[in-house]
């Protein structure tokens, strides 16, 4: 009875209770500002943030912004807030404009901006957008601030030496479709692509590009490639890693020939044609390209935050006003004006931290989520071999083996999945290597997937040492030459590895494949491929 009047007094202290307040970034923008004159370009972009800004707060700014001053514009929740450090070396203006969201009481929106500028380098700007709610979760649609497409008007904004615009670009010819192919590659691309292709019958492409770009503007390019010319990327890339027949494909930085076609997510044309197919798409892609913006960009070096440069301020202000022998009440003022704007980056910085403590949170779930998956992939897969085992059928009996290097990672992927993996390292060094015999590095991949993996999980007898592989290739304990190595958060030394014979070490024809046994996944990790290993001893 006591327990009982307990809980409901504590019931109803929780709903007296004022709900947490969380702030989440919601994206972060980099990019380079054009125009030939620096100088002017810097001002033309202040003066389109200002523009933007005033708009928003729905109120006058004070003289002191559109003079390039520090200003304080404070009007019941509708605040803008701008500071300037000169050194003559280098020029920074950041703003800071909160405004309440228009139809979800409780929600706040904070967008900071930089503009900097060095000598003899484009001005930068820098872009953080956030948001304040006591909601459980932020059900939003991705759109990056209206002043990003008003400084590309004005201006001109880049990011990896790729024009920043708020239409998407339509391939035409075939000049166009080869350099999309060379911009997916690029590595020093620094946004994703998403390409949207036109089904066969048809000249536009399942969701509205327009759109789309207009809402990713800064945080990622969209390309709409036509079916005649979807081609040139089957082509460049194989098959596994295009996109065609109206299909839309998310292509992110670091893109290549031998990336995992997986890391890259397709939609295909039947689902998009499915009820809400397209939105959900349309929605899932600004989420993954705010989600990048802000995982791929670093604060501090490509975007600024306000509070920092605010207090920098303040600090070079204090140090003026004790070297002009000011009063001390004059001081005391600047110097609580830097205590209270300290007090608001500490506050900022906890729920930053609050934020990535959150996201991680969710990460781990997820990846416990996806490692139950494989393995309950694994166990599937287990079955369905024995099955075919028991009935007559070899699993593995008339696999395809790759003829060149740059399919080998894929082939990996696809036809060892749930029992060999390829690590980094090893995934890096196969993209190009200089050990030529292709399919004999794929038959002891095949060897190791198969009969080195069923000797491990129990089902065969007998050691693994010294156990030929092929003619000339065996299996053997590294030795001398094992190592460690990271995996998935764990530390593991690889200490086996298959050898040719005939003690040559020519690259060409010497091959090594040192790999270790997983238990958890109950799968062989490749950890390093074809090269001979340099050690001490070699």
């Amino acid at each position: 009875m006591a327990d009982s009047k307990l809980q409901e007094a504590l019931r109803g202290m929780a709903v007296r209770m004022p709900k947490v307040v969380r702030e989440h970034e919601i994206m972060r923008i980099a990019a380079s500002v054009g125009g030939r004159d620096n100088t002017k370009s810097a001002e033309y972009a202040r003066h389109e943030v200002l523009k933007w800004a005033q708009k928003r707060i729905g109120g006058l700014l004070p003289d002191q912004a559109w003079n390039g001053e520090d200003f304080d514009y404070l009007a019941g929740g509708r605040n803008c807030v701008g500071v300037r450090i000169n050194s003559g070396e280098s020029d920074i203006w950041a703003v800071r404009i909160d405004d309440p969201d228009k139809t979800v009481p409780g929600r706040n929106w904070t967008t900071e901006v930089v503009v900097g500028l060095q000598p003899r380098q484009s001005p930068q700007l820098s872009i953080r957008l956030l948001a304040s709610t006591p909601e459980d979760s932020l059900d939003i649609s991705h759109h990056t601030p209206g002043l990003v497409q008003q400084v590309a008007d004005r201006c001109g904004l880049s990011a990896g030496g790729y024009e920043l615009t708020s239409e998407p670009f339509i391939i035409q010819y075939a000049d166009e479709a080869e350099q999309l192919a060379d911009m997916l590659a690029a590595a020093e691309r620094r946004l994703p692509v998403f390409v949207l292709t036109t089904p066969d019958e048809s000249s536009e492409p399942l969701l509205d590009s327009n759109v789309l770009a207009r809402a990713m503007l800064g945080i990622a390019h969209v390309v709409v490639l036509p079916a005649s010319y979807t081609w040139y990327i089957t082509e460049r890339f194989g098959k596994a890693r295009s996109v065609f027949g109206g299909a839309v494909r998310a292509y992110l930085p670091g893109f290549d020939a031998s990336s995992d076609p997986y890391s890259h997510r397709l939609f295909l044309t039947e689902n998009l044609l499915k009820q809400d197919g397209a939105s959900q798409c349309d929605r899932w892609m600004r989420s993954l390209a705010a989600h990048e913006s802000v995982r791929r960009t670093k604060l501090g070096r490509d975007v600024l935050a306000f509070a920092p440069i605010r207090n920098a301020s303040l600090q070079l202000r204090q140090t003026a006003l004790v070297s002009e022998h000011a009063s001390e009440a004059v001081q005391l003022i600047a110097a609580n004006a830097r205590i209270v704007a300290l007090e608001k980056q500490a506050s900022d910085d906890k729920a930053t931290l609050e934020f990535f403590s959150s996201e991680h949170e969710k990460s781990e779930l997820r990846a416990e989520s996806a490692e139950q998956q494989l393995r309950a992939a694994g166990y599937r897969i287990r079955q369905l071999q024995d099955q075919m085992t028991k009935a007559g059928d070899a699993p593995d009996a008339e696999i395809s083996l790759p003829t060149s290097w740059s399919d080998f990672a894929n082939w990996c992927d696809t036809q060892l999945a749930g029992r060999l993996i390829l690590a980094p390292a090893a995934r890096r060094m196969v993209k190009d290597p200089i050990f030529e015999d292709v399919e004999q590095a794929a038959r002891c991949l095949v060897w190791l997937a198969t009969n080195c993996r069923e000797r491990r999980m129990g089902n065969g007898e007998g050691t693994l040492r010294d156990e030929p592989v092929e003619d000339g290739v065996r299996n053997a304990h590294c030795g001398g030459d094992q190592f460690d190595l990271d995996w998935q958060g764990q530390r593991y030394t690889a200490d086996w590895h298959i050898k040719s014979g005939g003690n040559t070490h020519d690259p060409k024809r010497c091959l090594r494949i040192y790999y270790f046994w997983e238990p958890a996944s109950e799968q062989i990790v490749v950890a390093e491929m074809p090269a001979h290993r340099r050690t001490d001893a070699t």
